[in-house]
């Protein structure tokens, strides 16, 4: 399987120079190559191929006086920018023939100036060393090894974030680790003011960083508001803004990444509930509480790690009412409001926490449990019940 293993590089200012060059040309050969393209789709025509996009956009442009300076980098990231490109029109053309899972690919987007750059480096165009990783035209940049790269790359992305940021990002072909098996299964039930609750009763918060940092996220974006676009105050206020949500990202992911490793460790069936994130974050109240979660990143998360540990991993139908049905009996009490956090079964008098009776109902629709279904029946007979 493939893994991706980022690290933080340092780049001198005349790197960072010759960076924002290759940047500037990468994102004008692709920007000109899907412009072409777009106008030969208004036309009636059939998109060109990979290789008259590189000979018209590179070869050719590079003798003509506007693009002349496309030749002071190397051609590798520009050739790479138009595969990827190709990349992306088939991944929208077989989205749009259904042969792609998913949701919907959109097409390709234009690149911005001051968004977050790259350029992707073949074999032949870099070369991984004890401190540094060289580039072709750029020179021995420092990189900082947080982690050893498991396996030889046949390629590098460097990455510059809206931040100011440099990253060097390499995909290598790793091989499973599996790890010793265990009895344990868990249910897990995603919640806004809980983040996970676990069949056995554990809840674990989030750390909530947009919550957090609101009001300075406010502050810095009317700041920004106030400046003129293009001015050098523009862009300091622009740059403080984009560290304070590369901040936030970070903690997400941190919170994300350590939480799913420890339970793919502890466990070896994990259930989950199918949940329409994109369509749950159109409500207004609860869009910016639920975008600040991460559920569908902490889902991710999850299936990559059980693919590569060896774990079970099962999504159950968003359409079950693990909410409404008592865990032990079976009894359906019918839909609850958000604000009910417990309630007791008319059926045999037990006191629920929602969140912990929703998560062993998960871990039950999964065909995980101790007694079957945790009342003595069968996964299938859980189905039946909650549909009469």
């Amino acid at each position: 399987m493939k893994a991706r293993y980022r690290y933080r590089i340092y780049p001198t200012f005349g790197q960072q120079m010759a960076l924002a060059k290759l940047f500037g040309c990468v994102r004008v050969v692709w920007n000109d190559a899907l412009t072409f393209c777009i106008n030969q789709y208004k036309a009636g025509e059939k998109k060109p191929k990979n290789a008259e996009l590189q000979k018209q956009f590179i070869t050719q442009a590079k003798k003509t006086v506007e693009r002349q300076w496309l030749s002071e980098v190397s051609n590798i990231p520009l050739q790479q920018s138009l595969r990827d490109l190709e990349q992306a029109y088939q991944n929208f053309f077989k989205s749009c023939k259904g042969q792609r899972k998913g949701r919907p690919v959109k097409p390709p987007k234009f690149k911005k100036r001051h968004a977050k750059q790259s350029a992707r480096f073949r074999q032949g165009g870099f070369k991984v060393g004890q401190n540094f990783v060289k580039l072709a035209k750029i020179g021995k940049i420092k990189i900082v090894w947080s982690r050893p790269l498991p396996a030889q790359t046949s390629s590098v992305t460097v990455i510059k974030d809206a931040a100011g940021r440099y990253f060097a990002s390499f995909v290598v072909e790793i091989v499973s680790n599996v790890l010793p098996k265990t009895q344990n299964s868990v249910g897990i039930d995603l919640g806004i003011k809980t983040f996970a609750t676990l069949d056995n009763g554990q809840k674990i918060d989030a750390p909530k960083p947009l919550k957090k940092r609101i009001n300075r996220l406010r502050r810095l974006s009317k700041n920004l508001s106030r400046k003129t676009r293009g001015s050098k105050r523009y862009e300091r206020a622009r740059r403080r803004k984009a560290k304070l949500q590369a901040k936030l990202k970070d903690t997400r992911t941190d919170f994300l990444h350590k939480l799913s490793t420890q339970i793919i460790r502890e466990n070896q069936t994990i259930v989950l509930e199918d949940l329409n994130v994109a369509g749950m974050v159109k409500n207004r109240k609860l869009s910016r509480a639920i975008s600040d979660l991460g559920w569908r990143q902490f889902r991710t998360y999850l299936e990559g790690k059980a693919q590569k540990y060896g774990r079970e991993f099962q999504v159950i139908s968003r359409w079950e009412p693990t909410s409404q049905i008592c865990s032990c009996c079976g009894f359906r009490g019918g839909k609850l409001d958000l604000s009910i956090r417990e309630w007791t079964c008319l059926g045999c008098g037990t006191k629920h926490d929602r969140d912990v009776n929703a998560a062993k109902n998960i871990k039950v629709a999964g065909g995980h449990s101790e007694t079957k279904n945790g009342r003595g029946d069968s996964a299938s007979d859980f189905r039946k019940g909650s549909s009469s």
